[in-house]
């Protein structure tokens, strides 16, 4: 197996971790907790957590009984949640046509057309993997910075608790990382043949070089010598010193008359 198919592998396996990381912080608990009581010298703990996700919001007492409420109708949701959902589901949607155009385009796969097709099809993947990731990245800041502001606020309205942050948001962040690393692993094989480097090539005294970038140096003229299956020559000391040679001989040489030896 090529470099270019396992690193397309790699590629493959992590971004679409990553998508499932994200997919799965959507469904999970505790986006947000916060805990009431358990201090105190009484003998009797008493503790109560209160949590949100998405999608409702709850209440756990120390005997483990939860009751929760859930998010009124879509029109009248909190705006912070209202947005984070919709960021969310946008970078999945756009993350879902990123693994299906990366799947055809991979190398290993023998459908999805030529070879030339099937690395602008992984392009175009690369692309809404980037894209798709940055809609989800904004989503879970803008999570973090509704938590941020309300747990650092020097005074609170009453009834307004101080939430820390929960698993979910961790997770999301980590595979968002994940996909932004697949996304580089697939552009890392397909955009040097997409994007070939240009070669330039310069005339110089009858001689022709390259651009330094595209050819290594000669040790006996110092210019850069093309590849001489691209018909073109270098240009060495002994073609100048043929050159220098022939324009001597060619130079026309002024002839004395009589009377000018005579004198």
């Amino acid at each position: 197996m090529t470099r270019k198919r396992v690193l397309q592998v790699f590629g493959f396996l992590i971004s679409s971790l990553g998508w499932l990381f994200v997919l799965i912080t959507m469904a999970m608990d505790y986006w947000r907790i916060t805990q009431l009581g358990g201090q105190g010298g009484s003998f009797i703990i008493k503790v109560a957590w209160y949590w949100s996700n998405l999608w409702k919001d709850c209440f756990t007492d120390s005997t483990a009984i939860t009751n929760c409420r859930d998010f009124p109708v879509l029109w009248s949701v909190t705006p912070f949640v209202q947005g984070v959902r919709g960021l969310l589901m946008c970078g999945l949607t756009l993350g879902f046509f990123a693994v299906v155009l990366c799947f055809l385009g991979m190398e290993c796969t023998y459908i999805g057309g030529a070879d030339q097709s099937k690395d602008k099809m992984l392009l175009a993947g690369v692309a809404f993997h980037v894209v798709g990731s940055v809609s989800d990245l904004a989503g879970y800041c803008l999570y973090i910075n509704r938590v941020a502001r309300t747990s650092f606020a020097e005074s609170l309205a009453p009834g307004v608790l101080r939430y820390d942050l929960g698993p979910p948001i961790f997770l999301g962040l980590v595979g968002v990382f994940l996909i932004f690393l697949g996304a580089v692993f697939y552009a890392v094989t397909v955009f040097r043949v997409i994007f070939p480097e240009s070669k330039v090539v310069y005339a110089y005294g009858g001689g022709t070089y390259m651009d330094p970038r595209s050819r290594g140096r000669t040790l006996t003229t110092g210019y850069y010598r093309p590849s001489r299956q691209n018909g073109s020559y270098y240009y060495s000391a002994q073609s100048r010193s043929s050159k220098i040679s022939k324009l001597s001989q060619t130079t026309p040489t002024v002839k004395m008359s009589e009377r000018d030896a005579f004198v």
